[in-house]
This record gives C-alpha cells, sequence and structure tokens, in this order.
C-alpha cells in the first residue's frame, strides 16, 4: 500500500455523493450477503445438476449456471462472506502488527527508528504480492495461510503509514503538555497517543479491505488460497477460466463483483478520509 496522507481539509463533511451513496449500497448488500446467504440466493450454492451445466444467464439463472450446474449468483452471495472474512481477517493482521511496528519506531529512540525504517524500506521495495507468494512458499497453500500471506505483506505499508502519523503526534503541543505534567510514557501512549489513531486506523481498514480481497482472490486464482468447489471469488475466476471462451459468465461476474467491492471500499475509504 502506497504513502497516504491523512490530513485533509474537512470540506466533505457534508451529504454522500451519489456515488458514495452507491458504494454504501453495495458494501450493505455484501455484508447481508455475508450475514444471510440462505435468505438472499435464490438456490443451493453447492446442488449439483449436470443437466444445467454451463446454462447461460437466464431468468432461471440469472447470472448462469458453472461446469456443474450450479447456480452462478447464488455462490457469489455465499462467497461474499467468505471473502469478506479473509479481507477482514488479513487487514486486521497487517493493521496489528503494522500499528506495532509503527508505535516501537516512533517512540523506541532514533536508533530503534533507523533500524525499522530501513527493513521498512526494503520491504516496501517489494510489491505486496510477491511478499504475500514468498509467504505462501514457507507455510503452504490454503485459506487460512493465504489469509495471514496478504496480511504480512500488507504490514510494512501500514506500519509507513502509522509511524508517520505517530511522529506527528509524539511532537504536538497536547504530548508535550502530558510530560511536563509528569504522566509516564506507558500512560501518555495508551491515554493520548493511540486514541488519536483511531481515526487514521479507520480510515485505513475501510481501504485496505478491498485491497486484500483482490490478493486474496489473486492467490486463489493462482491455486494457492480457496480452492474450487468452495465459493469464494477467486477460487471462482480459476475454476471458470478454463471455460472463458464458452462460459464467459463464469469470470465475468466475479471478477466484476471483486472490481465493484474494491471501488466500493476506496469510494467510503475516501469519504471517511475527508471527514476527519
Amino acid at each position: 500500500m502506497s504513502e497516504l496522507e491523512l490530513r485533509v481539509p474537512r470540506n466533505r463533511a457534508g451529504r454522500l455523493r451519489p456515488g458514495e451513496v452507491l458504494a454504501l449500497v453495495f458494501v450493505a448488500l455484501l455484508l447481508a450477503s455475508a450475514l444471510a446467504p440462505g435468505l438472499l440466493a435464490p438456490a443451493d450454492p453447492l446442488a449439483v445438476a449436470p443437466t444445467e451445466a454451463f446454462g447461460p444467464p437466464s431468468p432461471a439463472h440469472l447470472l448462469g449456471t458453472d461446469e456443474s450446474g450450479r447456480d452462478v449468483l447464488s455462490r457469489l452471495i455465499a462467497g461474499a462472506g467468505a471473502s469478506l472474512l479473509i479481507g477482514a481477517s488479513a487487514t486486521a493482521i497487517g493493521l496489528a502488527l503494522g500499528a506495532v511496528l509503527g508505535v516501537v519506531a516512533a517512540f523506541g529512540g532514533r536508533f530503534v527508528d533507523g533500524v525499522i525504517g530501513r527493513v521498512l524500506e526494503v520491504l516496501f521495495a517489494f510489491p505486496a504480492l510477491l511478499l504475500a507468494l514468498l509467504v505462501i512458499v514457507v507455510t503452504g497453500p490454503g485459506v487460512v495461510p493465504a489469509t495471514i500471506a496478504v496480511g504480512l505483506s500488507t504490514a510494512p505499508g501500514y506500519a509507513r503509514i502509522l509511524r508517520t502519523q505517530l511522529l506527528g503526534i509524539r511532537d504536538s503541543g497536547y504530548v508535550e503538555a502530558a510530560r511536563v505534567l509528569g504522566h509516564p510514557p506507558l500512560r501518555i501512549l495508551v491515554g493520548t497517543v493511540l486514541p488519536n489513531t483511531f481515526g487514521p486506523l479507520a480510515v485505513l481498514a475501510t481501504l485496505g479491505v478491498g485491497q486484500a480481497i483482490v490478493w486474496a482472490s489473486a492467490l486463489s486464482y493462482l491455486g494457492l488460497g480457496a480452492e474450487p468447489p468452495a465459493p469464494e471469488w477467486g477460487a471462482m475466476l480459476s475454476a471458470g477460466r478454463t471455460y472463458l471462451a464458452s462460459a464467459w459468465w463464469l469470470t465475468v461476474f466475479p471478477g466484476l463483483v471483486i472490481v465493484l467491492t474494491t471501488l466500493a471500499t476506496t469510494v467510503l475509504g475516501g469519504r471517511l478520509r475527508g471527514a476527519r
């Protein structure tokens, strides 16, 4: 994740723009799909119907059927929970590790800050997806390893952003006032510094979930994450690529959902950043 400027003018705290409303509605639908897939899915996402295999979009199956006759729309709805859980878990891992590194770098002294800064620069030189692949090589494929790999690969970016934010807070007047009043360093950190990072963390989390879903889907597409027949968006892309020429809907619709999810979380993250 590239470094973001988290301090912006408060000129977007008014009404939601049309694009932000659409993003909010889309994310709400995703959350509803994740929490109650059985209520929204028109069919059993795992039910096999060989006689209906490779059915194109139709009134009976709005987004078509896959190679086993399973309803694609139902599988996308069922996959929302898995994809969002993977994205949220990976983001939580990355933010937690990034926050620890950022705090240690900002408050650990010049030497510690220098060491962590150099390490982050080295890690930041590698694409996050490449770091995730390196982790997968060590841990092996699977949903949990892929989630951990994405989380670890995003940590350097989060750490770099939070370190910059924490350095500004460390040198602020209210932190200096707390030092003058004789508050111990731990109390200053927990009671004064960390609460001021909650806003930036919320922005980073919102922006990061969509990005984590993309990278986790990429790992599944490569056969290193979730595997078919699991109703996970990346796994659906991986299974559908074989039939791209004859059954385009097997890749187009999962890919479209991933893109829309990324756009929606990016728009909402931008809204949160602008409202601060």
